[in-house]
């Protein structure tokens, strides 16, 4: 398993838990049985991942989260699933207005960018809004307790 973490000095100089976030990343990676996965995160500012959803997604305002599968095999097996771009202000202000820890609502849209890498999509229907919620619930759960996911 490969994770890339670009951590923009355009994040304001803000500290980050950078090393806590790829540690993250690496545990949803294993509990949904991606262990041959490469993975690219990039925290980001709302003007750099605005200028992103302007472009993909003709939404022309900053995101949370956006995230851009690649579903590449690379050589040996392993999988290139693609890239998570985190808006750090947008993370910020959220956890504020949700009582959660930065860390934690970074965690939150870091699980919600690698579902979406693996093909779950809450904007098709409603089912598979209910279906994606469920999982990021039983990710989160998980990574807090000792329970095994299954998938």
């Amino acid at each position: 398993m490969v994770i890339y973490l670009e951590n923009a000095k355009r994040s304001a100089g803000r500290k980050l838990p950078v090393r806590e976030l790829k540690k993250t990343a690496r545990r949803i990676l294993e509990l949904l049985n991606q262990n041959q996965a490469e993975l690219s995160i990039a925290l980001v500012k709302n003007r750099e991942i605005q200028q992103l959803n302007t472009r993909y997604r003709h939404k022309n305002e900053p995101t949370d989260v956006l995230s851009f599968p690649s579903g590449g095999v690379l050589p040996e097996g392993m999988r290139l699933l693609g890239d998570v771009v985190i808006s750090v202000e947008r993370a910020e202000k959220q956890a504020r207005e949700r009582g959660k820890t930065l860390m934690e609502e970074m965690e939150s849209l870091l699980i919600h960018g690698i579902l979406h890498l693996l093909g779950y999509d809450h904007e098709r229907s409603q089912r598979d809004a209910k279906i994606m919620r469920g999982m990021e619930r039983k990710i989160r759960r998980a990574l807090c307790g000792t329970k095994a996911l299954r998938v």
